[in-house]
């Protein structure tokens, strides 16, 4: 395989095969919205951005960030000055705070609160799934982190209202319900210097708020898999006070993917419970006071695989295990606990020239996992133990705009974040001798580890209109991160630009040095030695480096050309050249994620999207077509890897596990006024992610196979009754899966891939929503 992303024939075919699609969804008008900066070339928030967003729906003028115009009218004859209302000075802010941060030069998805009302399963929808119909947003199984945007592991930036959120533990869960959502963006290609650590793609939540959503909602939604989704949400305001809450209860019988192709899981149920509050106060016209919280708790439980082989010592016997009672993997009884919370308090300021936001932001997220309790893990794996993690970060964000004259703004400010991340483990492995075999009983041992992590950005740039068609966006910024196990610094220059040719057409393109430092959260911990001469021992030889920051050279280009003022093309194309990749793999019973490093990394891509909208009408498709290789594990090797997978990874590139040949979405939304009837057509497709060529065999090629193409096709429709004299309620109809397509998401091999995954089958819900 090649040393760097030069694309092979059958690569050129896939990017041949993209533009072909493009055509034919050119011809049959599906849409994927995309939004120029020349919309909003007078705007300093968005000059020089481009943005696609991926469903028609026309914006509200009460969405977040969007200007907010609203004013009570003067009474008749009168000649009596009015005051504006609240949501003027709300709009105003948001438009302030959205031009201290903006994404000058980068690519920018959006869905608003209506897109996401419109397609499958409303507001009820999965966060995780809600991100499925961004471009270059590939599905992956929960226990391998749900998603992955332009081919990276995780590496995602969460943002509410433009403040880092710092990340969870990787589980099943996420700490986000797609209900609180105004909208929501995702931010990607060459970013500009506010954006470090995590920088794969930026997702930015706008939540909603009183002053623009008075009144509340309370909603019942259920269906297959004995599936219980009851939520709320209320907002309102009282003077300067401006408030909302949401909160909602999940409960089914799959929890996370089958882990056979059957239709009913085995051992899947699941409980979730999730909670939000925004608090807002505004002092004056020009500042204002944020309290933003969340909070998420999960248990699941780990679905079973039938009919697996016991472990075997080297001379092909099962292992001698006195006591153990599970020996059927039907019976295994796994499970795992989530919990993760956020809080965050900001300070928004706007003097004459200058704004700025300053943040405090606080997270806890924590996963306890526990074995079979009758010795199913020790029996089939050779090991068995409790692991629990939890990350604790707190830190503080400040972000400045000054318009220094009409041509430059200048722009810059800091994150701090402090976070410590605390393992504890119980691990039960049986004695080997020189031979491999059994030489006594199970033995037990108990782990505890604590470690410490800081991260500094600083950042200045100048944003720079040459001329009305012109913009240049550059700057750089300063990041150190400093672990109980490394100390690491990096300057990273960033500029791009956007032209725009004509009132049709604008390109942008970009330049951006990345430093990512490794996820506290995933880093391996835990002493070796302890093992040796057991089945949990260390790979002999190889050796256990600590996991590195990740260093990248990033390009981005891209054009946006609207054909007429319905129907709208973007493409934007990418590529990512880092030392110490940093990769993320399940690598034991545990479904907990570890991280570790290759070396030399290459990512490229293409991604297409289109929109297409007219009247009620409207539909969007994205294309994506990308490569991730990787080379030379060099951090956890021999915690991580056998010497046979590691070997190989030292002297050849293989691709990246979630790597994925193409994957794509699409959408259909017809809004029927005067019934308040609104269908959908929705679907997402991929190439398969990654899998062993031939697993356990000599000439087995790591991630060199794939699992088959899938496509899913979901369908449904939204009723409301304003019509009938019932203007406060709504019914919906979810199908997902419609054709009932069997697919694997995971087939259980690859590398830091542990079981197999498919994705769900025909499944059939039902909602209604009164308002108030």
């Amino acid at each position: 395989m090649q040393t760097a992303c030069v694309y092979s024939s059958a690569f050129f075919k896939r990017v041949g095969l993209a533009f072909l699609l493009g055509a034919v969804i050119s011809l049959t008008c599906f849409r994927a919205d995309a939004q120029t900066a020349t919309d909003t070339a007078a705007t300093a928030s968005t000059a020089g951005s481009q943005t696609t967003t991926t469903n028609p729906t026309t914006l509200n003028a009460t969405k977040a960030g969007s200007p907010v115009t609203a004013q009570a009218a003067a009474p008749t004859g009168t000649n009596q000055a009015v005051q504006m209302p609240e949501v003027t000075v709300i709009g105003q802010l948001d438009q302030a705070r959205q031009a201290i941060v903006p994404s000058l030069g980068a690519t920018v998805y959006t869905v608003d609160q209506q897109d996401i009302k419109d397609l499958s399963q409303g507001e009820n929808v999965p966060f995780s799934k809600l991100l499925l119909r961004f471009p270059g947003v590939s599905q992956d199984s929960a226990a391998s982190g749900s998603l992955h945007i332009r081919d990276d592991h995780a590496n995602v930036q969460y943002r509410i209202d433009d403040v880092l959120i710092p990340e969870s533990i990787t589980s099943f869960g996420t700490q986000f319900d797609t209900r609180f959502a105004e909208s929501v963006d995702l931010i990607t290609g060459a970013l500009p210097a506010e954006y470090g650590f995590r920088q794969s793609g930026i997702i930015d939540i706008h939540t909603k708020n009183g002053v623009v959503n008075p009144g509340g909602d309370v909603d019942f939604y259920g269906g297959s898999y004995g599936t219980i989704h009851p939520s709320f949400e209320y907002g309102g305001s009282q003077g300067k006070w401006n408030y909302y809450f949401s909160g909602g209860y999940l409960q089914n019988t799959q929890g996370i993917e089958n882990s056979t192709s059957s239709y009913n899981p085995i051992h899947d149920n699941s409980d979730q419970y999730r909670g939000f509050a925004y608090l807002s106060y505004i002092i004056d016209d020009t500042s204002r006071i944020s309290l933003i919280a969340g909070e998420a708790y999960n248990q699941y439980q780990i679905p079973n695989n039938p009919s697996q082989t016991p472990a075997l010592q080297a001379n092909g016997t099962p292992y001698v295990l006195p006591g153990i009672t599970t020996t059927n993997s039907v019976n295994l009884n796994e499970n795992q606990r989530e919990q993760n919370n956020f809080e965050v308090l900001a300070y928004q300021k706007a003097i004459d020239d200058f704004s700025f936001q300053l943040s405090l932001f606080n997270s806890y997220s924590a996963v306890n996992y526990d074995p079979d309790p009758n010795g199913g893990d020790l029996y089939f794996n050779g090991e068995s133990g409790s692991l629990n993690r939890s990350v604790m970060s707190n830190g503080t964000q400040f972000d400045a705009s000054y318009d220094l004259n009409d041509a430059h703004t200048i722009r810059g400010g800091w994150q701090l974040n402090a976070q410590g991340g605390a393992q504890t483990a119980v691990t039960t492995v049986i004695p080997l001798d020189g031979a491999g075999n059994q030489s006594g009983p199970p033995e037990t041992f108990n782990d505890s580890d604590y470690m410490t992590a800081y991260s500094y950005g600083f950042y200045l740039q100048d944003e720079w209109k040459i001329t009305k068609a012109l913009t240049l966006n550059y700057g750089g910024r300063m990041d150190f991160y400093q672990s109980s196990f490394i100390r690491q610094n990096q300057l990273s220059p960033r500029i791009n630009a956007t032209y725009v040719i004509d009132p049709a057409t604008t390109i942008h393109g970009g330049y951006a040095s990345y430093f990512t430092p490794p996820p506290v959260e995933n880093i391996p911990q835990g002493t070796t030695t302890q093992f040796a001469g057991t089945t949990g021992a260390a790979t002999p030889g190889l050796p256990n480096g600590p996991v590195q920051s990740e260093r990248a050279q990033y390009i981005d280009a891209g054009i946006v050309h609207k054909f007429t003022p319905e129907y709208q093309v973007g493409l934007d194309g990418y590529y990512k050249q880092a030392i110490n990749l940093i990769d993320d793999g399940q690598f034991g019973t545990a479904p907990i994620l570890s991280a570790f490093n290759y070396a030399h990394g290459q990512i490229c891509g293409i991604e297409l999207s289109q929109s297409y909208t007219r009247g009620g009408f409207s539909a969007y498709a994205n294309l994506a077509v990308e490569e991730g290789l990787g080379e030379q594990v060099n951090s956890a090797q021999g915690v991580l890897f056998n010497a046979y997978d590691y070997n190989y990874i030292q002297n050849h590139y293989i691709y990246l596990d979630h790597s994925q040949s193409f994957t794509g979405s699409a959408g259909l939304i017809y809004n029927i006024t005067q019934t308040e009837t609104t269908p959908y057509l929705e679907m997402i497709c991929g190439s398969g992610l990654r899998s062993d060529t031939d697993p356990g065999m000599p000439d087995n090629i790591p991630n060199g196979a794939s699992v088959p193409a899938y496509d899913s096709i979901n369908i449904g429709f939204s009723q409301g009754f304003k019509w009938a004299g019932m203007p406060n309620l709504k019914v919906r109809l979810d199908v997902i899966n419609v054709g009932d397509q069997i697919y694997q998401i995971r087939s259980g091999s690859g590398v830091g891939v542990f079981a197999p995954q498919y994705g769900q089958r025909r499944s059939v819900f039902a909602g209604v929503t009164y308002s108030f």
